[in-house]
């Protein structure tokens, strides 16, 4: 398997491949536009009721003691936990303060326990997904100054598109599944962004060692060397790129399998992370660096008669 990753043509690939991203970016775009997001309480108005009953109760179960309880809002989901004796029961809407007295009363009756119920109201929505966007425009903006610094602007650019690529991904798929969005979504979010840019890194430095390596001997003059040299990186890192991809992928799999049933999302968002992030650093970073880097070698081929 090593054998043939080290020997494949990614850069002969890449421009059909950043055209199928480009693609599936629009439709994407298309699906959130007309499917939305299915926001948890988290991110809209909405209540959470955990209660611990004796014995696994039915979703119907639960409905008939909302009913009782006077509550006229359908349930949004329910996940369980304990064996199924811990109840997580949310709502997309505030219950009103006679309705939570109504319900403590019923459950406590009904279950023997009285239960824990926690709203969060349309405001605290709002700020937590402002805070969210803040969070990720931040990241952008400190990875930028940090691999200018290090490295050019053009290796910061292509970075971040690939991340927000990457995260844009996510999205779509969450979209698609249906699957909750809440706090452990943009966990998911601020991980995968920190392990695409890694990844992505270490493509990028072995990039700029051949380079340097080259311009010892003589410059670099034609993108063919530029394609060479990226193809010949990617050669020598994609062996560590993916077997740091499946060890992780093994982790987020038993979390998955063995994990509770509220952090679902947090490992399926895990999951379509770590693929996309290994595929972006070769197909969507490297494509956008060369691109830039071709730019920038016309741009000093087009000045250099009038020099």
């Amino acid at each position: 398997m090593n054998f043939k990753l080290t020997e494949l043509n990614y850069v002969k690939h890449m421009r059909t491949m950043f055209i199928v991203s480009c693609a599936i970016v629009i439709i994407g775009l298309g699906i959130l536009f007309f499917r939305g997001l299915n926001l948890g309480i988290d991110f809209a108005s909405g209540t959470r009721v955990e209660v611990l009953t004796e014995s696994q109760v039915s979703q119907e179960e639960l409905a008939s003691a909302f009913e009782e309880a006077g509550v006229d809002e359908e349930i949004s989901s329910v996940q369980y936990a304990e064996g199924g004796t811990l109840a997580n029961v949310t709502f997309v809407g505030q219950l009103a303060q006679d309705e939570v007295a109504s319900v403590k009363t019923v459950f406590t009756e009904t279950f023997g326990n009285d239960p824990n119920i926690s709203t969060v109201s349309a405001e605290v929505g709002r700020d937590i997904a402002r805070n969210a966007i803040y969070a990720v425009a931040l990241a952008s903006l400190g990875i930028i100054l940090y691999i200018t610094f290090r490295f050019q602007f053009s290796y910061a650019v292509a970075t971040v598109i690939a991340m927000l690529h990457d995260a844009f991904f996510m999205i779509v798929a969450f979209s698609i599944f249906g699957i909750e969005v809440n706090l452990y979504f943009v966990a998911a979010i601020l991980t995968i962004i920190g392990y695409s840019v890694n990844d992505t890194i270490v493509t990028f430095d072995r990039v700029r060692e051949n380079i340097q390596a080259y311009e010892k001997e003589r410059k670099i003059k034609s993108m063919d060397v530029y394609r060479d040299i990226v193809n010949t990186s990617i050669q020598e890192t994609i062996v560590r790129s993916v077997n740091t991809v499946v060890t992780v992928l093994l982790t987020v799999i038993a979390l998955y399998v063995f994990g509770a049933e509220s952090i679902r999302g947090f490992s399926i968002a895990l999951l379509i992370g770590l693929v996309m992030g290994m595929y972006s650093s070769i197909f969507i970073a490297s494509y956008l660096w060369m691109l830039l880097k071709g730019m920038s070698l016309n741009k000093k081929k087009e000045t250099a008669p009038e020099a």
